[in-house]
């Protein structure tokens, strides 16, 4: 019969545990899927971002007294942005695992991981899902908490405006105004190339657009007009832009808006960056930041064992106003 003593067990420490939240697990949402975003850790929760004009970039910590990096120009500023916190307590009692009996090739100790990493991996889900809300709000521009208060303002920061397309559904041609984003994005980039744009589409701009008699055509011609017809939903390709449906909500609130859509370049080397910071624990200090954090502590009495699942992200984009806000 598992005891609450198995928790002394070195399977339990900071660094296994850790191994155990950031295994591979399926990729939950859209944004996560596509790859848009790439990830790096730091050793610090304060990221100094300079701006270059429309260009935001992250600038590498280094040792005190060492060399910093070189600032050309008057037009470059520094402004520090602090990585999110994100914070997920859980318990697991004693009575919980007291009926776990060692048998046949089923240990204590094992069927204990199953009942911590069963709790650890709902936290992760949960801060999973938070972080694509978050990557949603670096390409809005605005990172938003729980509550829809801001937690980073990118374009407020750095003082500069998001720019807008409305795109005129009924009666304007959608490839006229999609040239147009493109040529607003193109201007953003400058001399940087991708290797195409995708759009992520809310429910009522994605409606508007499949019905617009411009596009129809082209929709329902589509090499996987079978798949159309049958899921409305299914991504397309048209005016050299891949229109994709999104469909991340939570509480019935949709992380795009339904009347928006956002233009984002693709194959931008560099263009979306997520940073982690180290937790704040004494194991980890001075450590390069991972995605996902878990530790678990004694309750009072030996009565069970506390337990946390955190993450220190900070999502941003570099080219704020690449991103073309397209409304219909």
């Amino acid at each position: 019969m598992a005891e609450i003593s198995i928790f002394e067990d070195e399977a339990f420490s900071v660094t296994s545990l850790l191994a155990t939240i950031n295994e591979e697990h399926p990729i939950p949402g859209q944004i996560a899927a596509s790859g848009l975003f790439t990830e790096e850790g730091s050793t610090t929760v304060t990221q100094q971002i300079e701006k270059d004009g429309d260009v935001l970039e992250l600038v590498a910590a280094a040792p005190r007294g060492a060399p910093g990096q070189v600032v050309i120009g008057s037009k470059r500023e520094l402004i520090p942005f602090n990585c999110v916190h994100l914070p997920q307590e859980f318990t697991i009692m004693a009575d919980e695992i007291q009926g776990i009996r060692a048998f046949g090739s089923r240990t204590e100790l094992q069927g204990v991981q199953e009942v911590v990493n069963a709790r650890a991996n709902k936290a992760r889900l949960q801060l999973d899902l938070t972080h694509e809300y978050q990557r949603i709000g670096a390409i809005k521009g605005q990172v938003l908490d729980k509550d829809g208060s801001v937690l980073v303002d990118l374009f407020q920061r750095f003082g500069i405006k998001q720019l807008k397309l409305k795109m005129d559904f009924g009666s304007a041609d959608v490839s006229v105004r999609a040239g147009e984003a493109l040529d607003m994005q193109e201007d953003v980039l400058g001399n940087v190339t991708g290797t195409g744009a995708i759009a992520w589409c809310g429910k009522n701009f994605w409606a508007d657009l499949i019905s617009d008699q411009s596009v129809k055509e082209t929709y329902l011609g589509h090499e996987a007009a079978a798949a159309l017809r049958g899921d409305r939903r299914q991504a397309f390709e048209f005016a050299g832009v891949l229109w994709i449906r999104y469909r991340g909500k939570i509480g019935g609130v949709p992380f795009v808006g339904d009347d928006h859509a956002y233009l984002v370049p693709d194959g931008v080397p560099g263009l979306f960056k997520t940073v982690f910071a180290p937790a704040n624990y004494m194991e980890t200090v001075n450590t390069l930041g991972v995605p996902y954090y878990t530790k678990l502590e004694p309750m009072k009495y030996g009565k069970g064992v506390s337990g946390e699942a955190q993450s220190n992200p900070l999502h941003m984009g570099s080219r704020p106003r690449a991103n073309i806000l397209l409304t219909r």
